[in-house]
């Protein structure tokens, strides 16, 4: 049973035109490895670079650099050209013959099946070093590696409208969270309560004088507890606004084109934080238990804050645009009559007299997959789209898209977790046709083929995943075993086995 299970999995993988199954050593490095730092500005898995090195033509070489693929794949011309087909629709995963992902995490990733020219998904795993700022006393601490802290970080970036933005988050948004942290290296290494108030820099103005403000006391007759969690997920969220505020100011310059959402994990301090802003998803089995991390963000899901934005401020709506809510369409002929509504306050519905402002278009519509923030995008939180405009108009869609993720945290030190015990990062080409009970029998079913300190078995699982979604090309598409139409988006998946860097007995 055991082989027959190995066997499907690396027949269906190779099938798709990915390279033959991985062969399973037991002497690879420990878990803890480090990948090598890429260096800031360089494509990831390019055709010029990889191979043996021979020149390429300017043009060709100007053509892939924008398309290009996480570096921990390496991937040579040909398996470039392979993750690129929409026809075979190949499987990629990174191979054996360099350092395990941290963790010995698996990963794996697919190709759509034509909805854009290249696959917008881009992904980024690093062990990241933070070095101390400061001192909580202010006074700039000497360096020392011995001070630092150390973070795993997982990333998978979806991106719309063009690869540009996705690229670039899979690049930098792990630095902007390195730089974030850097104030609270040693604060967070201190079991007391955070300070309040960090000592000016030396040099720096002393505050002026607040002795002749004058309140009401009792506001502050106690100080707020502040934990050192809340600190990191601070962190995290800061990190994602500098890195929206940067694609702003260098989208043109460096051809930051359109969007994307992010779904970002932080190991730190023996715990896990999941940031996610968009439509990917993330949960951890465990034990069988299926425990959500993430939800999604859509223009359903949100419908309340679009909704308030709007009605507070209705110039973002340039007169296109009505904050409320129809079940349909409302037509001319209707007017003067009662029909069903609802607005930012409202979960349930009700009726109201339908005036002209409601002929309008409405800020949201449509349902499920199909729902769309003013008839243009389906998602409403990530990083990006600074240039994206209804169409046909020149009203900016941005001001109604949020780049500040949910971070949701799970404390690896309050369970004794197994080898099967694993988080599953995924873009929304899985989840869009795999349910979260589907996913947890994956699992089961692939993980119990393997033996436990067998570390290429997440590897295995992520491609289990992948295939169950992209399903097998027939007459009418890629279909799924039950004849369902497949995922024909990109799909990336990473799995994290929750014993970390740590050793199972």
């Amino acid at each position: 049973m055991l082989n027959r299970v190995r066997s499907a999995v690396a027949h269906l993988v190779s099938s798709g035109g990915a390279p033959p199954p991985r062969s399973k050593s037991p002497d690879l490095p420990n878990t803890t490895s480090a990948l090598p730092a890429a260096p800031p500005e360089a494509p990831r898995s390019p055709p010029a670079r990889a191979g043996s090195g021979s020149a390429v033509p300017v043009k060709t070489a100007e053509v892939r650099a924008s398309f290009s693929r996480p570096t921990f794949l390496q991937l040579s011309p040909g398996g470039l050209r392979r993750a690129d087909d929409h026809t075979g629709r190949a499987v990629q995963s990174p191979p054996d013959t360099g350092r395990r992902l941290p963790w010995s995490t698996g990963y794996a990733e697919v190709i759509n099946a034509g909805k854009s020219r290249h696959n917008e998904d881009q992904a980024c795993c690093e062990v990241v070093y933070v070095e101390g700022r400061r001192s909580v006393s202010g006074v700039p601490r000497e360096p020392s590696r011995g001070q630092g802290l150390c973070f795993y970080y997982w990333g998978l970036f979806d991106g719309h409208a063009g690869g540009g933005a996705a690229e670039m988050a899979s690049r930098l948004l792990h630095r902007h969270i390195r730089e974030q942290l850097k104030d609270l290296v040693e604060i967070l290494q201190d079991p007391s309560p955070p300070p309040v108030c960090l000592p000016s820099t030396p040099g720096a103005p002393a505050p002026s004088d607040s002795s002749h403000l004058v309140g009401p006391q009792s506001c502050w007759s106690s100080q707020k507890e502040v934990t050192h969690e809340s600190l990191v997920v601070g962190a995290i969220e800061n990190a994602f606004q500098l890195m929206d505020e940067q694609m702003a100011r260098e989208r043109r310059g460096h051809q930051v084109e359109g969007g994307c959402c992010a779904l970002v994990v932080v190991y730190l301090l023996g715990k896990i934080y999941v940031a996610n802003a968009g439509d990917s998803r993330a949960i951890i089995v465990r034990n069988g238990e299926i425990i959500p991390m993430s939800r999604e963000f859509t223009p359903e899901t949100e419908r309340q804050r679009l909704q308030l934005l709007g009605f507070l401020k209705p110039e973002l709506l340039g007169g296109e645009f009505t904050h409320l809510e129809f079940p349909r369409r409302v037509q001319s002929k209707e007017l003067g009559q009662r029909m069903l509504y609802r607005d930012q306050n409202m979960t349930g519905w009700a009726y109201k007299k339908i005036e002209l402002e409601d002929l309008r278009f409405p800020l949201v519509c449509g349902e499920g997959k199909k729902a769309r923030v003013m008839a243009t995008i389906g998602v409403t939180r990530g990083l990006g789209d600074h240039n994206l405009k209804v169409c046909s108009s020149t009203l900016p869609i941005k001001p109604f898209l949020s780049c500040f993720p949910e971070v949701q945290v799970y404390d690896l030190t309050q369970y004794e977790h197994c080898p099967d015990d694993v988080l599953v990062l995924g873009t929304d080409g899985l989840w869009d046709v795999t349910s979260d009970c589907e996913v947890a029998a994956t699992v089961d079913r692939v993980l119990s083929a393997y033996e436990p300190n067998d570390c290429s078995r997440y590897t295995a699982l992520a491609q289990a995943l992948v295939l169950g979604a992209r399903g097998t090309p027939r007459d009418r598409g890629w279909r799924l075993p039950n004849n369902k139409l497949g995922s024909g988006d990109d799909i990336s998946v990473f799995i994290i086995p929750l014993g970390g860097p740590g050793s199972y007995s």
